[in-house]
């Protein structure tokens, strides 16, 4: 369990370099966003982003280790979305 906990941790300080890069990256997505996205200086999705690692590691610390699976997914799809974003290919 201990490993998978420090591997979604690790994948979860990557969602977060990822995200970070995207909102500061002034692509026209971002821009496009609603209001409320940029709360805070865009800072409320990370917020979110905080709350699926949270809900993430607490479900696979309790019982629900195929979870890493899942959370692994999400991260590359997160990963593909930010290299498209970051790319300039969307």
């Amino acid at each position: 369990m201990i490993p998978a906990l420090a591997l979604m941790f690790v994948l979860g300080i990557g969602n977060f370099a990822l995200h970070i890069a995207v909102l500061e990256s002034d692509h026209p997505l971002v821009r496009q966003m609603p209001s409320f996205v940029h709360l805070l200086g865009g800072r409320f999705t990370l917020v979110a982003e905080y709350l699926v690692l949270l809900a993430a590691m607490l479900l696979a610390a309790n019982g629900w280790p195929e979870l890493v699976w899942a959370y692994s997914f999400y991260s590359a799809l997160n990963a593909l979305s930010a290299w498209l974003i970051l790319s300039r290919r969307i």
